[in-house]
């Protein structure tokens, strides 16, 4: 436990020396004002059972004392209530070792030296010192009543922290706002078009002092475009094979009939094949099997990993090979078996996410954990027509450096498929005009919460 007492010409200037030399965890014990400015006694590392029970040993004790010493001034009670305090704190483990006379002497209890100060300690080795602990604690005047008291005070505390680190994180965004005006407004279209607060607070981080745009408001759409992954040159246009993995209903299916009906129309069927190891979806590999039937594709369903590394040595001539998997959650018990079996028969094909555009942050996340053993190369977004906001399945790909291949926008084959890599610009107008369709309403508190607190600790 360290207890520290500081003194300052104002709060924010205590506060600042508080954070330095305990870093963000300390609490504040009391603060008082002074002839010099402010007061504050700051705690880390504090044991709350053994403060807690140093003040009821306190008491205990200072009740005894005055029952006992009755005819004995009423003046020397905050001199043995100290006292008493610190003899039960030295005797407790780990408690501080004493210090001398002349260190607590420097800093005595504001109450107590008004009333009377304490008489001079006796000379002798087996005469104890007041320890910090103690004097620290008579100056916190913990309520000496019970357990719910000290938690009340500590409660009050923590909210009394919360307020001030709010009221300087709001000081801290009013002067980000005059001194990097490009910086704010960034920061502020982003969020209008839901960026997540760590995405948008990195893409601020690049934008340039001056810029040469003769509209300010087109700079977060120009920062959005030129950081946004997107795969240069990986595609199904020149062959291969083809993995995709997703969670349930984020459009697997269909987006491998897309690829196979656009690869068609370029190259015929001859060279194309679809393989589906989805055994747990009703109706999963007869919906493929009509759209092979449609292309004059073959079509293949194998029942493990192993079966479906023989399945591939066979289809070894064929250009291009798209491999359907079963849809399952994030949270599904079957999710590493299936990986494992992809892995194992179709080690050299490459893996292509289906990010569901509609998601919500929170469980695109989870998407893209659940999936990372899979090493995808790239992701493939869909339903991007249905979404009210692409803000966050753009935070996720930007977050993770996740490239994105193609983008789905409808249901007609493959009209609907797009490479993301020609279409991008379209991709961030697309952000861009939901947003203002539907801005989101973002308060100054959202601003000073997200964009104003790293600095206000900085």
């Amino acid at each position: 436990m360290k207890i520290k007492r500081y003194m300052a010409a104002s709060m924010r200037a205590a506060l600042d020396q508080v954070r330095l030399e305990q870093g963000p965890e300390a609490v504040i014990l009391s603060s008082r004002r002074i002839d010099e400015g402010v007061e504050v006694i700051a705690a880390v590392d504090y044991d709350e059972a053994l403060i807690a029970g140093a003040v009821r040993a306190a008491s205990a004790n200072a009740s005894t004392a005055s029952a006992s010493t009755a005819s004995a001034p009423m003046a020397s009670a905050p001199a043995a209530s100290a006292v008493s305090a610190e003899a039960a704190v030295t005797s407790a483990p780990g408690a501080p070792p004493p210090v001398s006379r002349s260190a607590v002497a420097a800093a005595p209890s504001p109450r107590a030296a008004a009333a009377n100060p304490a008489p001079p300690a006796k000379a002798g080795p087996a005469r104890r010192a007041p320890s910090v602990v103690a004097r620290e604690l008579a100056a916190v005047a913990v309520p000496q009543d019970s357990h719910r008291g000290f938690a009340t005070v500590q409660r009050e505390l923590k909210d009394l922290r919360h307020l001030l680190e709010n009221g300087l994180a709001n000081i801290s965004w009013n002067d980000k706002r005059v001194r990097e005006p490009l910086k704010t407004r960034v920061l502020e279209e982003l969020s209008a078009m839901d960026i997540a607060p760590d995405v948008a607070a990195a893409l601020a981080e690049m934008t340039p002092s001056r810029t040469g745009l003769k509209d300010i408001s087109k700079l977060p759409m120009a920062l959005l475009l030129r950081h946004l992954p997107v795969v240069d040159q990986l595609s199904t246009v020149n062959g291969g094979v083809f993995a995709l993995v997703g969670p349930t209903g984020a459009g697997k299916t269909t987006t491998i009939a897309k690829l196979a009906a656009r690869w068609s129309k370029s190259h015929g069927s001859d060279g194309l094949a679809l393989v589906s190891i989805d055994s747990y979806r009703i109706g999963a590999r007869e919906q493929l099997m009509t759209y092979a039937r449609i292309l004059g594709a073959s079509m293949h369903a194998p029942n493990s990993g192993r079966e479906l590394g023989r399945v591939l040595d066979r289809l070894k001539s064929k250009r291009l090979v798209l491999i359907d998997t079963a849809g399952m959650g994030p949270r599904d018990v079957r999710l590493s078996e299936q990986l494992e079996a992809l892995q194992l028969g179709a080690a050299r094909a490459q893996v292509l996410l289906t990010l569901p555009a509609p998601g919500e942050g929170h469980a695109l996340e989870q998407i893209i954990r659940a999936f990372g053993p899979a090493s995808p190369a790239a992701c493939v977004i869909t339903k991007v027509d249905e979404a009210a906001s692409l803000g966050a399945v753009i935070s996720t790909t930007l977050r993770h450096k996740l490239k994105i291949a193609y983008f789905c926008n409808g249901q007609r084959v493959p009209e609907d498929l797009h490479s993301a890599h020609a279409r991008r610009v379209w991709l961030v107008r697309a952000a861009h005009k939901l947003m203002e369709h539907a801005p989101l309403r973002r308060d100054d508190a959202y601003y000073a919460r997200n964009f104003g607190r790293a600095q206000a600790h900085a």
